[in-house]
């Protein structure tokens, strides 16, 4: 998987050290993360979400979609997890 992450982002011309805004709060404003911790976390998931992730990524490629909407969702719901622990 990360591999296939890294070749992905690299074929995009996407920085994996990229700095995005995955969230808009109310209390604090835009909410930033870095690309690579995104991609950590979906590295440290288990095979079969990882395979998940995989799949979507193809569909939107294969769509012509922006992979970066997909991270930054991911990156919201890790955001919105953390500050409902």
């Amino acid at each position: 998987m990360k591999k296939y992450l890294y070749t992905l982002l690299k074929e995009k011309g996407i920085d994996i050290n990229e700095i995005i805004i995955v969230d808009e709060d109310e209390l604090f404003g835009a909410v930033f993360m870095n690309l690579g911790d995104i991609v950590d976390f979906i590295l440290k998931q288990d095979k079969r979400n990882q395979e998940k992730v995989r799949d979507t990524l193809v569909k939107i490629d294969f769509c012509n979609g922006d992979v970066m909407d997909y991270f930054k969702y991911i990156g919201k719901g890790l955001y919105r997890a953390t500050i409902t622990d």
